[in-house]
């Protein structure tokens, strides 16, 4: 198996691989309130083209896959396709990025397929705030799916809250309690400035602000752990008093660019080396012919372009849900 390194030293071992661009909610810092054009879907790779490439990372030496969306559980069939990935590929890490909204209709069969990690957007427990940040969704329905899942699966949950300043950045106490409560790993993630017209620096938070907010409720320390190359970005704290565990995800104060180990992959399947840069590769065509060799070099290319940090680049001009959460 080949060990995927790019010109800079970093290892490449995690691809995100966006199944659709659809989502059922227009969440403030992912999308405007009208939504966006979405891919035909004559032109989102199918399932059968997923499990290809697919397999094609796993003998290049990719050891981790995390599907995302859009929102991947609105996708038709997609559940049923985690099965197959699961049969096929079964020594592949395997992570699901969700809303939580559809959840409950999946659960058993979810459960089932022993998934690695399941992530889970919540960035407020006031109802009326979340239909305002989601602009249409029921809180009530993500507790519910959250609640019940991790009741019913030894599948690690992680909760993604983004902190922006003006909305929900006086919830931190309460998002730490619904975590706490139901034994779920809590992970505030800087607001990113992915799109113009939707991010604006006086509502940014920087992870260093949302240290002294938890550091006011409870005594938290970073904690010891060897790093493993499958880790994400986020850097994690324990509140010595109770044992709770907390995940800050500093993308855009203090990069991880460094030590960065993913690509990322679009429903209609452009390779981006790097989440803020408009370069992508066209993976499309091999994918379609099943062209192995010519796929492998196209990622080997991707990987070489990967650029040393997102801060010398130009902000990317797609919306989040495009480009896989």
């Amino acid at each position: 198996m080949e060990r995927l390194i790019d010109s800079l030293g970093r290892t490449i071992s995690y691809v995100r691989i966006s199944v659709t661009d659809r989502c059922n909610f227009r969440c403030l810092y992912c999308m405007p309130e009208e939504g966006i054009p979405f891919i035909p879907h004559s032109e989102i790779l199918s399932y059968e083209d997923t499990l290809f490439l697919c397999g094609v990372l796993q003998k290049m030496g990719i050891k981790k896959i995390r599907f995302t969306g859009g929102e991947p559980l609105v996708r038709r069939g997609f559940v049923d396709f985690l099965k197959i990935f699961r049969e096929e590929l079964p020594l592949m890490h395997v992570a699901l990025t969700t809303n939580g909204s559809l959840l409950n209709p999946f659960i058993d069969k979810l459960s089932a397929l022993g998934l690695n990690s399941l992530n889970i957007s919540l960035d407020t427990v006031d109802p009326a705030r979340f239909k305002e940040i989601t602009r249409c969704g029921d809180l009530q329905l993500v507790q519910s799916g959250i609640i019940n899942f991790s009741k019913s699966s030894p599948t690690p949950i992680k909760i993604n809250s983004v902190l922006v300043r003006g909305f929900n950045d006086d919830e931190v106490f309460q998002l730490l309690e619904f975590a706490r409560i139901n034994h779920l790993l809590l992970r505030f993630i800087e607001f990113m400035p992915l799109d113009g017209g939707i991010w604006d620096k006086s509502c940014f938070i920087s992870s260093d602000e949302i240290l002294a907010k938890i550091q006011q409720h409870g005594n938290w320390e970073p904690e010891k752990k060897d790093h493993n190359m499958l880790d994400g970005p986020a850097r994690y704290y324990i509140n010595r008093d109770t044992g709770q565990r907390l995940g800050i995800i500093a993308a855009v104060s203090h990069h991880f660019c460094d030590s960065c180990n993913r690509l990322r992959i679009t429903a209609i399947g452009q390779l981006r080396p790097c989440l803020f840069s408009d370069t992508m590769i066209d993976l499309k065509e091999n994918i379609k012919h099943k062209n192995s060799n010519n796929l492998k070099e196209q990622i080997h290319y991707g990987i070489k372009i990967k650029p040393k940090c997102w801060k010398n680049l130009q902000n990317s001009e797609r919306h989040m849900s495009q480009i896989g959460g």
